[in-house]
This record gives C-alpha cells, sequence and structure tokens, in this order.
C-alpha cells in the first residue's frame, strides 16, 4: 500500500502549516504529514515554508530576523488569526497520533543551513518521544549528513527535484550521494520521478522511494498504482479517497 503523506498540512484544503491545518489533516486518516522547519532569531524552532513571511503571513522581512513571540504575533493568511507557531506547539498537537512526521530542515535567506538547527531538531524529536515516528527530511546532502553524525539511527529522507539534481551533477549522482546515506528515504519531484522511475527503482527500490506533489485526480490514482513508499500531496482527501476505492 502506497503511503499518504499531508504536505504542509494540507495546504490546498487549509492554511499551510497551521495548527488548525495540522490538526485537520490528522483528523483525515493519513499516514503521515509533512511541514518545514525554520530557526527563529532567538533560537526557537518554528514551523514555516519559506524563509520571508510575506506569502503565507500578514509580516514581512526574514523569518529569521524575528523572535518566536514575534513570529506568534504575526498572523498566517486565512487562519482566523492565528501566528506561526513553534516546532514544540506543532509536535504537542501530533505526538499522540500514529501518523509518520516528515520534518524537513529548511535553509535562510540566502539558501544557507542554520547552524546547529539539526541538533536542536533531533532534541525536540526525543523530548515529544518521536524518534520511532520521525523523519528528518532535506534537499541538502549534508545536512542530512550532519544529522546522523548526531544521531546515527535517525531516520531521514531526501527531496530531490531538478535544480537539486543539478546541484549534485545531475540525476545518477545524486541518487548515489542519498543512496550511500544508510536507508535514507529520497521523493522525488512527479515530473523528474517519471522520467527517471526505472532508474529511481534500480538504485533505491520501491520501500526508499517517493512522489511529490500529486494534486489532481488522475495524477493521484497514477502514483498510487506505481511500485513505490509513498506519495506527498496537497490534497491528502483525494489521495484517501482513490486509495479506499482502488481496494
Amino acid at each position: 500500500m502506497v503511503l499518504i503523506i499531508g504536505h504542509r498540512g494540507a495546504r490546498n484544503l487549509w492554511p499551510e502549516n497551521s495548527l488548525e491545518g495540522f490538526r485537520h489533516t490528522l483528523a483525515l486518516g493519513v499516514d503521515g504529514i509533512e511541514l518545514d522547519v525554520h530557526l527563529a532569531r532567538d533560537g526557537t524552532l518554528v514551523v514555516i515554508h519559506d524563509p520571508t513571511l510575506e506569502r503565507t503571513t500578514e509580516g514581512t522581512g526574514a523569518v529569521a530576523g524575528l523572535t518566536a513571540a514575534e513570529l506568534a504575533a504575526t498572523r498566517l493568511r486565512d487562519a482566523g488569526g492565528a501566528g506561526v507557531p513553534t516546532l514544540d506547539a506543532v509536535l504537542a498537537l501530533l505526538r499522540d497520533s500514529p501518523v509518520e512526521l516528515h520534518l524537513e530542515i529548511k535553509t535562510d535567506i540566502a539558501g544557507r543551513p542554520y547552524p546547529g538547527l539539526e541538533g536542536r531538531l533531533i532534541d525536540a524529536i526525543t523530548r515529544h518521544g518521536l524518534r520511532q515516528r520521525a523523519i528528518v527530511t532535506c534537499f541538502v546532502p549534508e545536512v542530512l549528513e550532519a544529522v546522523r553524525r548526531i544521531d546515527s539511527d535517525q531516520r531521514v529522507l531526501a527531496s530531490l527535484d531538478r535544480r537539486s539534481a543539478e546541484l549534485l551533477g545531475g540525476i545518477e549522482p545524486a541518487l548515489e550521494r542519498f543512496a550511500d546515506i544508510d536507508g535514507c528515504l529520497v521523493a522525488v519531484e512527479k515530473s523528474l520521478l517519471s522520467a527517471t522511475l526505472d532508474l529511481c527503482l534500480a538504485r533505491l527500490g520501491r520501500g526508499r522511494l517517493g512522489a511529490w506533489v500529486p494534486n489532481e485526480p488522475d495524477d493521484i490514482a497514477h502514483w498510487l498504482r506505481q511500485p513505490i513508499r509513498q506519495i506527498t500531496t496537497d490534497r491528502p482527501d483525494l489521495a484517501l479517497a482513490a486509495r479506499s476505492a482502488a481496494v
């Protein structure tokens, strides 16, 4: 059975990376929830996708330029006045559920990894008792390698699209780099995966491979039929319905 992971909660249904969105996505019955982690100015881990505030909030500027308290007071768009949540608040909401948690480490406004974020994230995972269910994800192989140096048992997942593959020398070198991280899952953007599915399966096997982000019914149905571990989608409601109908 292909697992269904709600992308940023379920960003096409509710405000992305919001407590409201995570709560509703959990109620759908998804297998996992994906979310994004940045570092606030005071060292607090916060949950938001972009390194800047303009697209998803009523604020402006860099996420890293504000404290967690200031980000909490920065209202998310269409979220009933809720602000940018801390990672601790999100993990407290989700920790008693059965779902996988895909925690993506983001980079700062200049595209650089945040110093020390990996260790802070592993500490948060441990404090919330989520070592068995949390999967740390990133586009940057050096970040995932740093995670494994801190905790050799931490589950990790590499995200890959055409741009990130090119930065690593192409799809084959990229797959080799991530395959060398023991047990690393790899989630590939769907158009790139369509073009390289046989190669990806040959290098990784179905148990380590995922697709992101199919959102239309036909596209979702297609990927649910493929020999992969998971799909990450903005419409987990459609994916769950399609998977149930196919049983």
